[in-house]
């Protein structure tokens, strides 16, 4: 089952159990993916639909961090969506799975210094995309060229 028939199914789920937060954040993630298939005319394969959901989680994450300080019940609100779009993604990559990836996408590409960042990350990122979080996959690259 592809995402867009498990995020139906999860739909039907939530109406049936009256969960809003929950029924209005798939309904979110099916419009995000539904415009999607709009833009590109054709229906989305699996790692477009993986992409999209990716970029909202992230955007999730970051409004839940901006929220944090001054409105902690928007922050919430923000991290409970975030959890609903977390399971229709694939499982998420430990940080030493992230970890090991970075060093075999180093020695691969030969990188060196921070300068050979790119080379790494152009390397990484098909590998992780929908399964971390590319800030922290950033930074692992960067603390791994460093030392």
């Amino acid at each position: 089952m592809n995402i867009q028939e498990r995020l139906l199914e999860a739909m039907k789920v939530a109406m049936k159990a009256k969960d809003s937060l929950r029924l209005n954040t798939i309904r979110m993630a099916r419009t995000a993916l539904k415009n999607a298939e709009i833009e590109v005319r054709h229906e989305l394969d699996e790692a477009a639909a993986i992409k999209v959901l990716s970029t909202l989680v992230k955007q999730r994450r970051e409004a839940a961090d901006a929220y944090r300080e001054t409105r902690p019940e928007l922050a919430e609100k923000e991290e409970l969506e975030l959890a609903v779009l977390q399971e229709f993604l694939p499982a998420q990559l430990s940080e030493a799975e992230l970890e090991a990836l970075v060093v075999k996408a180093i020695t691969e590409s030969g990188a060196s210094s921070m300068k050979d960042m790119g080379a790494v990350m152009k390397l990484v990122t098909p590998q992780t995309t929908g399964r971390a979080d590319g800030k922290m996959v950033s930074e692992l690259v960067r603390k791994q060229l460093v030392a």
